[in-house]
């Protein structure tokens, strides 16, 4: 069979950035925005974000919440791209997200009510333009490419300060349609978005091999004309440099791009998941050798920035803050159950108005017992 003489067109390649290895050892100087002060801030925010998870799935498992996913294993990246945002940039999440909600300002028992089922959860006191957790896979990133374009809008018409919007996912989203989308309008369009991707490496009971044949995600954003980067999830310092130089771009209007942070999902899918029948106590084991915590602990520690007595300190004062936001929530007043409209139309649809009526009545009626 002929074979023609090809020409090279185009040529890529995807770059990986890691600063803290995985026994908590310095790669390269840190850069300047990690100071002390701020890594051992880090350390507390992960070990927080630990704790809040930790709590909620016990409640789940005595019956006190619904469904919940933890974050156990992918800290650092949550962490390190809330803390990367300004307070005027759009942050739309999905929903393996505690530490980057925290970043964000988002109270604890906020978190709980979400996963409790009361929709007030959603409607952050802080974080008030900040999208709610998306359940459904990859919508996310369609919204966020609608908000970035609305932010350029602005800044185009109005002369604001150009805001950028951030979105956030797990790998298994960019095998989904809407992540193409989102990636080719951003790029076409050059719109102010970062794309945020925990390749925590399973997909539920599907592992990232059998998701893509793709070597990286990151390559994925070659196609759309935006940059990307590779980076060590499990490497704070990392995550937080990359998407703080993705930001600074778009910020700068130099349009999207898409970060990919290897991690490891040390804990279930969600607490309805059985994650020990489709991998094993040995892939399980060896993962556990460089989550985030621990590294940034090690490293801390090797630079005598970190003691026992620290810890002790840190994780008393961790324990209060939870058992204050573990009362606020619990001393909410019930929503009442008309609030199921209340939450899914602005304006009530006129065939409904005999059920919203109905509802209301019967829970009157069994307030006044």
């Amino acid at each position: 069979m002929h074979k023609p003489r090809l020409q090279l067109q185009a040529s890529f390649d995807i770059a990986y950035l890691q600063y803290l290895d995985q026994q908590g050892r310095a790669t390269q100087p840190l850069p300047d925005f990690a100071t002390p002060d701020w890594l051992t801030y880090c350390l507390r925010q992960m070990q927080l974000a630990r704790l809040v998870d930790d709590r909620a799935v016990k409640l789940q498992r005595t019956g006190r919440l619904g469904t919940y996913p933890s974050t156990l294993g992918q800290e650092a990246i949550g962490v390190a791209t809330g803390n990367a945002l300004m307070a005027e940039d759009i942050y739309c999440p999905y929903y393996r997200e505690t530490g980057a909600l925290l970043e964000r300002g988002v109270e604890i028992e906020e978190i709980l009510a979400i996963w409790g089922g009361d929709e007030r959860g959603q409607n952050f006191e802080h974080a008030r333009k900040d999208l709610p957790i998306c359940v459904p896979i990859a919508t996310q990133m369609l919204h966020a490419a609608g908000v970035a374009f609305a932010l350029r809008h602005r800044h185009q018409q109005r002369g604001e300060p150009l805001q950028v919007a951030v979105a956030s996912s797990g790998e298994g989203a960019t095998s989904k349609g809407d992540f193409y989308e989102a990636m080719n309008l951003a790029g076409v369009w050059k719109l102010p978005m970062v794309f945020v991707v925990n390749n925590n490496q399973w997909a539920i009971s599907v592992p990232r091999t059998a998701q893509t044949a793709t070597q990286t995600i990151a390559q994925k954003a070659i196609a759309a004309g935006m940059p990307a980067l590779q980076v060590d999830g499990n490497d704070i310092v990392a995550v937080a440099w990359a998407v703080r130089d993705a930001m600074m771009r778009a910020r700068c209007g130099d349009g999207p791009a898409l970060i990919e942070a290897l991690s490891y999902r040390l804990c279930d899918h969600t607490t309805a998941d059985d994650a020990s029948r489709y991998r094993s106590a040995e892939e399980l084991e060896q993962a556990w050798q460089w989550e985030p915590i621990r590294r940034l602990e090690t490293y801390l520690r090797n630079q005598n920035l970190w003691s026992d007595a620290n810890q002790q300190d840190m994780e008393r004062e961790l324990a209060q803050t939870m058992e204050a936001a573990l009362n606020n929530w619990e001393s909410r007043a019930p929503e009442p159950s008309t609030a199921i409209f209340d939450h899914l139309y602005a304006q009530l649809p006129e065939g409904l108005y005999e059920q919203y009526d109905q509802l209301r009545d019967e829970q009157a009626g069994v307030e006044r017992q």
